[in-house]
């Protein structure tokens, strides 16, 4: 894959919720659209900009799916998530060498939860989610977490 030498736009969103309602938009707060997920989990986008980028709704989506599954994932590992845990993605549209590209990064925001173990959580939702089986091997992808 090429890396980024210059990013053009950046979509990115902000996902927190649980299973009754689940809040995403960027950290403006400017996207939100309400999407229904497995198992009739519903994801609020609200004050959806005139024009949104493509990358914004490309990262909403991802980050709504990839919520879902680090609930999954913590459910299998008997992990009980914080109320205010929360999912960040970040899509770039960039150019390299003449071509466009995109990357990505994704955070797990898991206050007072154990590092090791929300590494754990991150990965597994990485290798759950739709989106990042798509974008495997395709985009740059960095995983993150935040505990404290």
């Amino acid at each position: 894959m090429s890396k980024i030498q210059k990013v053009l736009v950046t979509g990115k969103t902000h996902t927190t919720g649980s299973d009754a309602r689940i809040f995403s938009g960027d950290h403006e707060g400017n996207l939100n659209i309400k999407l229904t997920g497995t198992g009739a989990r519903t994801h609020v986008f609200e004050a959806i900009q005139a024009h949104p980028t493509a990358e914004q709704l490309f990262a909403g989506a991802w980050s709504a799916c990839y919520s879902a599954a680090v609930g999954i994932v913590a459910k299998e590992k008997n992990v009980t998530l914080p109320a205010d845990t929360a999912v960040d993605i970040e899509v770039d549209l960039g150019l390299g060498g003449g071509e466009y590209f995109l990357q990505a990064r994704i955070t797990l925001i898991a206050l007072g939860i154990d590092e090791e173990v929300a590494l754990a959580i991150a990965h597994g939702a990485d290798q759950m989610c739709p989106y990042s089986k798509a974008t495997r091997g395709n985009i740059d992808v960095t995983l993150n977490v935040i505990t404290a």
